[in-house]
Formats: structure tokens, sequence, C-alpha cells
């Protein structure tokens, strides 16, 4: 399988991201987990609390920072997975929280940023 730059790009985002999580006190439970509904980057914990994540990375500021990233239906897709996950696991009577970690890039410097509860259950 041939990887190209944005692909390779975002595989160093989310390796940053999870060693980011991991600093701050996260456990890493899966990684690009999938079911029936889509994709999550990350599943984890952080205390009792399981958190689903979003990875968001950029290279330029040319579309925007990263934080602006996940829209609505991007929310309402990730809602989705994370329920079939919940179901799945049999963790329907744990709390859940959907972070974004946002992986800015310049030409300088990488900013790594956590953002907690970054948007409710979505559904649409």
């Amino acid at each position: 399988m041939v990887i190209n730059a944005s692909q390779q790009f975002g595989r160093l985002g989310e390796a940053l991201a999870i060693r980011h999580l991991k600093k701050n006190g996260y456990h890493i439970l899966a990684r690009n987990y999938r079911n029936c509904f889509g994709e999550i980057d990350i599943v984890a914990t952080q205390g009792d609390t399981i958190v689903f994540v979003e990875v968001k990375a950029r290279s330029s500021s040319r579309f925007g920072p990263a934080k602006g990233a996940v829209n609505r239906v991007k929310q309402q897709k990730i809602s989705r997975v994370a329920l079939g996950y919940l179901k799945e696991m049999r963790q329907t009577n744990k709390s859940a929280r959907f972070d974004v970690v946002c992986v800015d890039s310049g030409p300088k410097d990488c900013r790594v940023e956590i953002i907690a509860n970054a948007f409710p259950l979505a559904f649409g």
C-alpha cells in the first residue's frame, strides 16, 4: 500500500496526539476503531470516562485551524460510531465524552491541543 504525503502527515499527527494524550493521563484502548458506522481515530479512557478522540492535523493554516475542522456532520458520524463501540463492548453504562486533539504544524513549530468535551452526542 502506497502512502501519500497527506496520509503520512495524518499518521504523524495521530502519533503526536497519542503521545500528548498519554502525557495528560489518558489510557489508549484503540486506534482507528471501525464499525459499520465509520471510524474513530482514538478510543481512550481518562479516569472512569471513555473518551472518543478525533484528531485533526494541519500542516498549514490555508484551510483554517485544526480546531474548526469537526463540523456537525462529522460530529454525528463520530457519535454513531461511539454508540456502536459502547454497545459492542457492553459499556453503555459508562460515562463517555468526545474530545478533539488539534495538531497545528507551522514552518517552525508544532502545537498540540486537547479540547476536552469538544461537543455533545450529536444526531440529526
